[in-house]
């Protein structure tokens, strides 16, 4: 059991160091570790730490990032979450307004919740979400068209 906590530990710091410090905000964060989850099977794809490291120590390592910074971001003050759901959107291809648009009409923000978070968690995610979505969606509507 030691072995296996030791085991993790590294592979968290591995990741942490050469992955998740790279990726501004705790939204892109969440968005990257999200995009490592195929959405079928709910397994973590990271080749890097694939070949490192035994799969089910990449799953379940990965699983805890993925859960300790989806409760970083609802731990944050509205206000950050709002500046910082808005540097996320506006890095992404089509810019702040496209993206915008899509997570609204296709609440894209829900593949970014960990499987075994609890209920309550999740539901306040997406209320959050709509929310900084709408706040965005009332500043991009009368924004310059560049975003």
């Amino acid at each position: 059991m030691i072995t296996q906590l030791q085991q993790n530990r590294r592979i968290i710091q591995d990741f942490t160091l050469t992955t998740l410090a790279a990726i501004p905000g705790e939204f892109g964060r969440l968005t990257y570790i999200a995009s490592l989850r195929d959405l079928s099977s709910g397994k973590y794809e990271h080749a890097g730490l694939l070949t490192l490291y035994p799969d089910e120590a990449v799953q379940q390592a990965l699983a805890l990032c993925h859960e300790q910074i989806f409760e970083r971001v609802l731990e944050t003050p509205l206000a950050t979450q709002e500046a910082d759901l808005k540097e996320c959107l506006l890095r992404m291809p089509g810019g702040l307004c496209s993206a915008l648009a899509h997570w609204r009409r296709m609440e894209a923000y829900r593949v970014l919740m960990p499987e075994r978070s609890p209920g309550y968690l999740k539901e306040l995610f997406c209320s959050n979400l709509r929310a900084l979505l709408e706040l965005l969606q009332e500043e991009c509507s009368t924004a310059p068209s560049t975003w």
